[in-house]
């Protein structure tokens, strides 16, 4: 598909420009849903960091563009749910990991 552009004025530019960018965030918006949706909160998840090693942990939140996960450390991270993998339990009869709830902001 070819759209001509070289006749539009300034305005028309700027304009065209604008809906071009609210296009591209709505469609990685989207995209960003559909990732998340592949997930539970309370589930297993592993992901890493870059110059660390695996983080294992416990989806609490999602958020707008991120989850929120709580590590096995105790620690609060919030990742792109494209850099999230899920955890297999090996023994189904283990314990379901524990809910950690955070207080504060909802």
């Amino acid at each position: 598909m070819t759209i001509d552009i070289d006749n539009l004025a300034e305005d028309e530019l700027v304009e065209l420009n604008h809906r071009i960018v609210e296009r591209l965030k709505f469609l990685e918006t989207f995209h960003t849903h559909n990732e998340m949706m592949q997930f539970n909160p309370g589930e297993q998840v592993s992901f890493q960091p870059s110059g660390r090693g695996t983080q294992f942990g416990t989806l609490v939140k999602f958020n707008k563009k991120t989850v929120t996960v709580i590590t096995e450390s105790g620690q609060k991270w919030n990742v792109s749910p494209h850099l999230l993998k899920k955890v297999k339990q090996a023994n189904s009869n283990k314990k379901k990991a524990k809910v950690i709830k955070l207080h504060g902001k909802k």
